[in-house]
Parts: structure tokens; C-alpha cells; sequence
């Protein structure tokens, strides 16, 4: 049986600061390996992308990039059933240049 783990979720809304989400994406990466993002609505949606190829910089130095897959979820969320765009993210380790 494969062990379980948990994964971090960080929620973004429409006014989070893309910078701070992807210093937040980045830590967890450089610490677990994946983190997991939600966002409901184009406004959410648009800050989450931008704050993932903000951490791609900030992975680089470390010899890391990430990878997504983005997938829908429902939430219920007070009383009411909404649809929130999941983005799944795993650090990929780069290669060396070969010299």
C-alpha cells in the first residue's frame, strides 16, 4: 500500500499578489515537491498562472522548474456548489548541461 501524504493547498483569489503566491509556490516546492493551487474565476485564475511562471524564476537558481496539471474541483462553499480550477504542481529537478 502506497503511503499517503498531504498535499499544501493555497488558495488564490483575484487580489492575491502574484509575487507572494509564487515565493509561497516555490518554498513548498523546494520542501515537498508539489503544492497544489485553487483558484475560482477568471480574475483568481489569471494572479495563479502569473504567480506559477513567476516561481519558475525563482526555482532556477536551485536547479528546478515545475510542471501543472490543471484540473476542475467542486467546492461546496457556504451552502452552494462552486467550480474552482485545481492546478496540481510538481517540481521537476533540470538536468546539468552536459560539458
Amino acid at each position: 500500500m502506497e503511503a499517503a501524504y498531504l498535499v499544501e493547498t493555497l488558495r488564490v483569489s483575484g487580489k492575491s499578489r502574484p509575487n507572494a503566491v509564487a515565493g509561497a509556490v516555490a518554498a513548498l516546492l523546494r520542501t515537498q515537491g508539489r503544492v497544489e493551487l485553487q483558484a475560482i474565476g477568471p480574475a483568481a485564475v489569471n494572479q495563479a498562472v502569473k504567480a506559477l511562471a513567476i516561481a519558475r524564476g525563482y526555482l532556477v537558481g536551485d536547479g528546478l522548474d515545475l510542471t501543472v496539471q490543471p484540473a476542475f474541483v467542486k467546492l461546496d462553499m457556504a451552502e452552494e456548489e462552486r467550480t474552482a480550477v485545481n492546478l496540481i504542481v510538481v517540481a521537476l529537478h533540470l538536468q546539468p548541461p552536459a560539458g
